[in-house]
């Protein structure tokens, strides 16, 4: 195997990863904030808002984000500078007008949404207020499409550290000022930020290249972001209603506290796998977009990015199953107790879930749009119909089993979607990897049930081990070079040492 995709995997992973780490102690803060202001109750109606303003935005973007990077990413490949500025031309006056368009419907439907989803009609204003985030949300995915198009990964974890810092601190301040009445203002203060930043990188490549495009190649530029994303845009939003589907079966069933459980298990999970995922989507993707005609080639990057993935996430992962409980009482407070269990739970699923991510993105870089919509749909329906059925009697612990059985089904279908695509084998070092991780999972979530305090020790001993020997792996795999190098380097000679020792 060439080094070479290694190499780039690990340093786009680091750049997002610092990032993502420096959004984790922000978002720590912020959620610390509301579980001590609002409770499980406002923390549970914070994670519904948010779901709610990511449904209008994702039916609102139709897909723009996903068909942008494509877009970019090939005309930088192939045409230039002239080429680039001609999609980022149409990209912005695509995104103006939906943008405008969501908002709008939004505002319009206020009324009925907060009548028949939150059963409260009283919350019409706070549902309206949220039209301004669907719009600025459009909007942001258009900027961070043409810098995901560019590779500027160094941009995107700029505008990812700071929108992470000030919109914890303008939603710290609106609670703190407003109380519960605040929660809109927190929720929107995530896509004021990151537009705003957007706006201000995206302006630093200067005006696009190029004459102004006639009328009809911008009419025949957005028909084909509109046919191409479409297909994205229902994939994303099947997964969104699906899980405003369980949000609201989980307030209705048990109640806003249960639901304040799941939200802040859900919002774990997504925070701390960010570094790895956040990467791909930066990273990944347009190489994989560059390569997919190549089938030896794409099949080789996918299974360079699984098992990088799999390598860096999997200490992290292991050190959450052991500490899942001091993590969520840190993160929220001790009334946050049946989150334990939902987490432990989902971070069992979130092993399969690194492994099929790279796999779906097969798909997204071939343009199979109704087969990656129709994969979503069926795991995020195993998902929700698990969850229905569970949730009378296990109560709020079937949000997380149904999350395990959502990538059960999943991973699968995205696996035979891929080998009829590319041919796609798993490599043995990725199942090697895989069950390594497995197992160490199984054990530590066994000790850590038996006795909490040493399964957990057990536990941080076995995530250390799989850092270093992973560590050292990606030390043999590839010639990185800087702090990243030099820290791998050091690694792998620590454990010679131990050897020669021995």
């Amino acid at each position: 195997m060439s080094g070479s995709s290694y190499a780039t995997i690990l340093r786009s992973s680091s750049i997002m990863g610092a990032a993502s780490v420096l959004n984790i102690l922000s978002g720590l803060i912020k959620m610390k904030a509301a579980a001590m202001l609002l409770g499980p109750a406002g923390v549970g109606m914070i994670g519904l808002y948010q779901n709610l303003m990511q449904t209008g935005a994702q039916i609102g973007s139709m897909g723009l984000g996903t068909v942008g990077v494509q877009q970019v990413a090939a005309a930088q490949a192939e045409g230039g500078g002239q080429a680039v500025g001609a999609v980022r031309r149409a990209l912005f006056w695509s995104t103006l007008g939906l943008a405008a368009i969501a908002a709008l419907a939004l505002l319009a439907a206020s009324g009925p949404i907060a009548a028949h989803l939150f059963a409260a009609p009283e919350r019409q204003g706070d549902v309206a207020w949220l039209a301004l985030g669907v719009a600025l949300t459009v909007g942001a995915a258009s900027q961070t499409a043409v810098l995901t198009g560019l590779r500027r990964i160094r941009d995107m974890a700029l505008i990812q550290v700071s929108a992470g810092l000030l919109g914890t601190g303008l939603g710290i301040l609106a609670l703190w000022l407003w109380g519960s009445s605040g929660i809109p203002a927190v929720v929107i203060a995530a896509p004021v930020v990151t537009y705003a930043l957007g706006h201000l990188f995206v302006a630093r490549l200067g005006r696009p290249v190029g004459p102004r495009l006639p009328l009809g190649e911008l009419v025949d530029k957005w028909r084909d972001f509109v046919v191409l994303g479409a297909a994205f845009m229902l994939s994303g939003l099947v997964a969104t209603l699906g899980q405003l589907a369980v949000r609201t079966l989980v307030q209705r069933e048990l109640g806003p506290e249960a639901l304040g459980y799941f939200q802040a298990s859900w919002s774990i999970g997504m925070t701390y796998l960010g570094f790895v995922l956040g990467a791909m989507t930066a990273d990944y993707f347009p190489r994989l977009s560059a390569a997919i005609a190549d089938r030896a080639t794409a099949t080789r990057l996918v299974n360079e990015q699984v098992e990088v993935a799999l390598i860096l996430c999997g200490p992290v992962l292991i050190a959450m199953l052991a500490m899942a409980s001091p993590v969520v009482r840190l993160m929220y407070s001790s009334e946050f107790g049946p989150t334990v269990d939902i987490l432990r739970w989902q971070l069992l699923g979130d092993i399969l879930k690194v492994m099929s991510w790279p796999l779906g993105y097969v798909m997204l870089a071939s343009g199979a749009g109704r087969l990656f919509v129709l994969s979503e749909a069926i795991g995020v329906g195993a998902f929700v119909a698990v969850v229905a059925l569970a949730l009378p009697g296990l109560g709020i612990v079937a949000t997380g089993i149904g999350f395990l059985a959502l990538y059960v089904v999943y991973l699968p279908v995205v696996w035979l979607i891929a080998r009829h695509r590319i041919g796609f084998r798993w490599s043995p070092a990725v199942l090697r990897q895989a069950a390594l991780l497995i197992t160490s999972a199984a054990v530590t979530s066994l000790l850590v049930r038996l006795d909490p305090f040493w399964g957990g020790l057990a536990g941080l001993a076995l995530a250390l081990s799989l850092a270093v020997t992973g560590a050292v792996g990606l030390a043999t795999r590839t010639e990185a070079t800087g702090k990243v190098g030099r820290l791998l380097n050091k690694m792998r000679g620590i454990r010679g040492r131990i050897r020669h020792s021995k």
